[in-house]
């Protein structure tokens, strides 16, 4: 797989370049997981530390889950990896944990993320609310929010590679 990362035009719509950064965002966490094998994408990056990118992925599968799902079109979508007995479920995969099922989830989401956006106004308000959040927010400030969840963890992602192989690169 050999990821393809591309910035929206800079003098694109606000829809097209809202979707487009949280695309290229989502493309470079992909990237920075690119060419590593299971083992190395479980690896946690410094201890104390249990970050890994494996982790990371399942984290922003939970999120598109969440924002996209849950808050912004009101769907009663359980958790994919946490729970009671592990609040932080999916930082934690296990041995049996592998990067295709990671990745599939996560893509799953992402097209779920895609069909609930598609259509719909960047004002509209969601159906639901996040537990953080007493008033409903607009599909905008969700791409908004979600470009910034990407943008921080890529920057995570960024030191886990280093550390595991030395790649290095924007």
């Amino acid at each position: 797989m050999t990821t393809q990362r591309s910035e929206p035009g800079q003098n694109a719509d606000e829809r097209t370049m809202l979707e487009g950064w949280l695309d290229y965002h989502r493309a470079t966490l992909a990237w920075k997981c690119e060419g590593l094998t299971d083992e190395q994408l479980r690896t946690a990056s410094v201890a104390p530390s249990e970050l890994s990118l494996m982790g990371l992925v399942r984290h922003m599968a939970e999120v598109e889950r969440s924002w996209f799902r849950r808050v912004f079109a009101g769907e009663d979508a359980g958790p994919i990896y946490f729970g009671e007995a592990d609040p932080d479920g999916e930082f934690h995969p296990g041995e049996a944990d592998t990067w295709k099922d990671a990745y599939e989830t996560w893509q799953a989401e992402i097209q779920a993320a895609r069909r609930n956006a598609a259509g719909r106004s960047l004002d509209e308000r969601s159906q639901g609310r996040h537990h953080s959040h007493s008033e409903p927010c607009s599909l905008r400030w969700i791409h908004t929010h979600m470009i910034e969840e990407y943008a921080r963890h890529n920057g995570h992602a960024d030191l886990i590679r280093e550390a595991i192989d030395g790649a290095t690169g924007e």
